[in-house]
């Protein structure tokens, strides 16, 4: 499929040189999708998609243009790259935008050390169906679980190829394979649900369905009787499902995009203390058999190992060109882009510190809190960095978790809120954001 792509790209850069356009790049993704849900023991819905996606971006001096289609013809790859240009002609100049000069280019990437691709065969319909069989059934064998809301597997193997006039070419392939399942318990008003879940690259890797299935059933059954937590100023755990939400909000702050806004709380505090002074913040796009790796970004630059924050202090933005050329900066290999998609600031696989104590420790430590295991809504103010959420998890006293919580609010301000936070050790290290449970002194829940 790679060398079929790389073809179609060719082709999208010939047709808009010969349509007029001073300067163009192209992006080709191609693949199948397939996925099962499960109810009640029977099929519910079987979905499986194929098809090859192209876009088109053209530049005519400072002026831009995006085009994509599905249709692979070339009558229709020579319509769009004329309606490219003619769409670049009427397009505002932007002094930002632009082709990477081709000294900044990757080169020599090595993508059998990334184990992107999984070369074991696409499972067959009947075998994910068996997965999602499975978990419900592990799910509805615990004692408590009164029905499940739906048990899922699903397989996706794409490819994507970029070329442009630069001089750029490079693909490479991708596999994913997940299971999941929605549990409830209870009846009535007082019906509680949970979930589990498992994401991979590789087949091998993925947590046996009967595993999710049970951990789903035992979280929907520990909540049965859920109320409202006090309402006043308490310490707040975000358990490791949850705290990622936290350096996800941190992270859209340092986006480059966003500080060029202006719509940063953390615009003006390059070089400052952001976290506590023995945690860092890594980037590493070269981690085997992780969803955010990947050998080049959206634009043919470079992918880069990255401390966004070292020792507590942010040492920089997360950049593609436009951003960087908007804050006279150099683009830090991260933009990320689709057929349909112009290029934006995104980031790769990340880790943070992790702590020396278990989460069981932090709750000890905590004595009297909010253990956060979900969270719906948000209120987040992106200029100051006031935060809102509404939440749901277990109550602590004494150290110890004593009833389930919902309908509550928990509230900060994300500048304090990243000082003070205090992480466990629980974090999953296979996934692409590696946060473990983190610990909040002093947040306010509003509950009865």
């Amino acid at each position: 499929m790679t060398q079929a792509l790389e073809n179609l790209s060719q082709m999208l850069l010939d047709a808009a040189k010969k349509a007029g356009a001073d300067a163009a790049d192209a992006v080709v993704v191609g693949g199948t999708s397939l996925s099962i849900d499960v109810r009640a023991g029977t099929l519910e819905h079987a979905e499986r998609s194929e098809g090859t996606d192209l876009g088109l971006r053209v530049f005519l001096g400072k002026r831009q243009a995006l085009v994509s289609t599905s249709d692979t013809s070339a009558a229709t790859i020579a319509e769009m790259a004329e309606r490219a240009v003619a769409m670049a002609r009427e397009a505002p100049e932007d002094p930002y935008t632009g082709l990477a000069d081709s000294t900044q280019l990757a080169q020599g990437w090595d993508l059998a050390a990334l184990e992107l691709h999984d070369p074991t065969a696409e499972p067959e319909p009947a075998a994910l169906e068996r997965d999602a069989l499975e978990a419900e059934a592990a799910a509805l064998a615990i004692e408590g679980v009164t029905q499940v809301q739906g048990a899922s597997a699903a397989y996706s193997a794409h490819a994507i190829h970029m070329a442009a006039t630069n001089g750029f070419s490079g693909g490479y392939e991708r596999t994913h394979r997940s299971t999941s399942c929605v549990a409830i318990a209870g009846t009535g008003t007082g019906m509680e649900r949970d979930y589990d879940g498992d994401s991979r690259t590789f087949q091998s890797d993925l947590r046996t369905p009967g595993e999710i299935g049970t951990l789903a059933g035992e979280r929907a059954v520990e909540r049965i009787g859920a109320r409202k937590p006090k309402t006043g100023s308490y310490p707040v755990l975000f358990d490791e499902r949850v705290s990622s939400s936290l350096i996800g909000h941190l992270l859209g702050a340092s986006n480059g995009a966003a500080v060029a806004r202006g719509s940063s709380f953390l615009k003006d505090r390059l070089g400052e203390a952001v976290l506590p002074d023995h945690i860092s913040l890594i980037e590493d796009p070269f981690r085997p058999r992780a969803n955010g790796s990947r050998p080049f970004d959206g634009e043919g630059l470079p992918t880069q190992r990255r401390a966004i924050i070292e020792n507590g202090v942010l040492t920089g933005w997360t950049l593609d060109l436009a951003s960087a050329r908007k804050l006279g900066l150099s683009s830090t290999g991260n933009a990320a882009r689709g057929a349909a998609s112009l290029p934006s600031p995104a980031n790769w696989n990340l880790e943070l510190t992790q702590g020396t104590q278990s989460r069981e420790d932090l709750i000890r430590e905590m004595g009297t809190g909010l253990l956060v295991t979900s969270m719906i809504g948000s209120t987040i103010n992106p200029n100051t960095g006031d935060y809102s959420r509404g939440a749901a998890g277990y109550w602590i006293e004494n150290g110890e978790i004593t009833y389930p919580v919902n309908e509550c609010t928990i509230a900060g301000n994300l500048i304090d809120m990243l000082r003070r936070i205090v992480p466990a050790n629980d974090a999953r290290t296979w996934l692409s954001r590696v946060v473990p449970s983190l610990m909040v002194e002093g947040m306010t829940l509003a509950g009865n």
